[in-house]
């Protein structure tokens, strides 16, 4: 590692205190954020990343500032994607509205000690086994195609491996008990439905960062960077989904965007032996692709409701409806 044991031991200590914060303070009593408090939180998350971001550059330099960017953007990017999957795990296990933060909540701190791990992982790998980089590249280019022909699919909780087992190895009460992940009933400790979605939702982050840490790691090798810019980005998951939760299918083509970077990313992998792309030079481009993917996106959203409007007009205005009518009004 780069960076002293002492700069990752100082940062996990923020983070668990912002976290007890959040949790402990904020968010002590269960209830369903408001738009407005999702999006005061969302900007408190991002104000906290560009603030150790300054950090960075500050004490390591821009390279390192503007590698913590790119990273930090393309895991938020990512993430987004991740909400819709996130939204529907809820209403499959109809979680009550009020404690899915406390879900996310463990499903955010759980990715924090799996990715820790899988970044150690690969940062060993990397460095005793330099072919990996090429395994890498190949999975995040896989992703990308895979995202960029996924069509409108149907996702079923039960197929996940994890929950049958746990299903098949936990007594599990039938009805929620409040916040509760166990609760001891007849003197029996038993599982209650929150402990079964905050099991798929940690199953499922993990498949996420099998896409989202080799692509950052496309950006950069230094694991510090990887894992901080990692973390700083799903700290503000919780509070962007209940920001996006129900605006995420506005941005129809966010799919193909994210697909396009993937792929970007991938061959800058696969090429980064012969031909290192600049660093500010895929900030530009990733930049430039949730833009211009974000725009297209509200441009067909805004000439959907024009059309529909139209349309809507045309079967209520009687003399639109009927030209006769119209006429005789002329006459």
């Amino acid at each position: 590692m780069t960076e002293p044991i002492w700069a990752w031991g100082i940062f996990l200590l923020v983070v668990l205190f912002m976290l007890g914060l959040d949790l402990g303070v904020f968010h002590r009593k269960a209830h369903v954020p408001s738009f407005k408090e999702a999006a005061i939180w969302s900007a408190v998350w991002v104000i906290v990343a560009l603030l150790f971001n300054a950090v960075v550059w500050a004490w390591l330099g821009h390279q390192k500032a503007l590698e913590f960017f790119t990273g930090y953007l393309v895991e938020k990017a990512l993430s987004a994607d991740n909400i819709f999957v996130f939204a529907v795990l809820f209403n499959y296990f109809a979680v009550p509205p009020e404690y899915r933060h406390r879900v996310l909540f463990w499903g955010v701190l759980g990715a924090i000690v799996f990715r820790l791990a899988f970044i150690l992982a690969g940062t060993a790998l990397l460095k005793k086994f330099h072919w990996v980089v090429y395994v890498f590249g190949i999975i995040v280019i896989a992703s990308g195609i895979k995202l960029l022909l996924r069509k409108e699919e149907h996702i079923d909780p039960e197929r996940n491996p994890i929950l049958r087992l746990a299903r098949r190895f936990l007594p599990i009460t039938p009805n929620y008990h409040g916040q509760k992940f166990f609760v001891r009933l007849e003197g029996k400790w038993m599982a209650t439905p929150m402990m079964l979605v905050l099991i798929v939702v940690e199953s499922t982050d993990i498949v996420f960062a099998i896409d989202s840490i080799p692509a950052i790691f496309a950006i950069t090798r230094d694991p510090f960077i990887v894992f901080t810019s990692n973390v700083c980005a799903i700290l503000g998951l919780r509070a962007l989904y209940f920001l996006l939760e129900g605006m995420i299918r506005l941005f129809r083509y966010l799919d193909e965007g994210l697909a396009i970077i993937l792929i970007f990313i991938g061959v800058k992998m696969l090429v980064s032996e012969f031909y290192k792309i600049p660093t500010g030079f895929a900030l530009g481009v990733v930049a430039l692709i949730l833009t211009v993917t974000i725009v297209l996106s509200l441009m067909a959203e805004r000439k959907e409701k024009a059309l529909a409007e139209s349309l809507k007009a045309l079967a209520v205005d009687p003399e639109v409806a009927d030209p006769k009518e119209s006429e005789k009004k002329s006459h």
